[in-house]
């Protein structure tokens, strides 16, 4: 007689595997499924206990998938993946529209463009739930290939064949400076920043790539005095009078002027936004209308 399915193995199981793989250990699992670590790992144990194998084991400091884990693993996506589609087929027979939708997004997006995209969503579509990641572009390219993200917006461009690309918007770069220091001209260029004390934003980022070859563009290259990894510390360390930078203006909101000296750069430097998912991914109702939201949002 043959096995039932759920002699194999549970959903949770499955999503308990994929999640301590992504996330390089069980408590960081655990905080993204808003369990105890404990519980985790019982559901791993039970999981390799059933299959009769070992799934995971530890690589330096992170949790990596054995061999048999790694065949697992996509057979695991796979199946999720077709779970939440079920379960949002069976919900869209409903009057209204409902489901979940995982969107990935960078920190100053997060703060200051989602907010009132993500209150539209649940004033129309109360039933439709968005889970927000924040993080970085490369990181969201392979997770939305690997299709544990729904979509993301990200600094463009990417380089992925497996996906496809809808521009949102082109945010423009500005420099920021103390308001107590001496009067910036209307326009800066690279080389009026070669004496100026600059706080910069971490290396490998797209941000930061973007301003470091504009700066080289204008014959500068410049050793920052900080690097950092957050645009909302950099405009603190700024507002302090530790240094200059430049920024997306999207990270100032209203109200900024009397914070910061805010300039214009010449030549124009900015950054292009866009939505990126896989191109062989179906799209559900609430993925829709979240995109839609997303995409109406750039404009005033």
């Amino acid at each position: 007689m043959r096995k039932s399915l759920t002699s194999f193995f549970s959903l949770e199981q499955l999503q308990a595997l994929v999640l301590v793989v992504d996330r390089g250990s069980f408590s960081a699992a655990a905080d993204m499924l808003g369990i105890s670590q404990p519980a985790v790992s019982q559901q791993v144990r039970e999981l390799e206990r059933r299959l009769g194998t070992r799934l995971l084991e530890r690589v330096g400091r992170k949790v990596a998938p054995t061999p048999a884990g790694g065949a697992l693993l996509g057979h695991a996506r796979s199946i999720l993946e077709l779970a939440r589609q079920a379960s949002d087929a069976v919900r869209a027979h409903d009057d209204g529209i409902q489901g979940s939708v995982r969107l990935g997004t960078g920190a100053t997006a997060c703060l200051h463009l989602l907010p009132p995209v993500l209150r539209h969503v649940r004033a129309h579509y109360p039933a439709v739930q968005v889970l927000v990641t924040t993080g970085n572009t490369e990181d969201f390219v392979r997770r939305v290939e690997q299709n544990t993200l729904d979509f993301a917006l990200v600094t463009l461009p990417v380089s992925s064949r497996a996906l496809s690309v809808v521009p949102v918007l082109e945010d423009p770069y500005v420099l920021i400076g103390p308001p107590g220091a001496p009067r910036l001209p209307k326009a800066v260029a690279p080389r009026a920043l070669s004496a100026l004390p600059l706080i910069l934003f971490e290396p490998g980022a797209n941000t930061r790539t973007l301003v470091d070859a504009w700066l080289l563009a204008g014959g500068v290259k410049l050793r920052p005095t900080m690097e950092l990894g957050s645009i909302e510390a950099i405009k603190e360390m700024v507002a302090e009078g530790l240094g200059y930078s430049i920024i997306p203006r999207m990270a100032l909101p209203t109200g900024s002027a009397a914070r910061f000296q805010v300039r214009a750069l010449q030549p124009p430097l900015a950054r292009e936004l866009g939505l990126i998912m896989r191109q062989d991914k179906p799209v559900t109702r609430a993925m829709g209308v979240v995109a839609e939201a997303i995409v109406q949002g750039r404009r005033p």
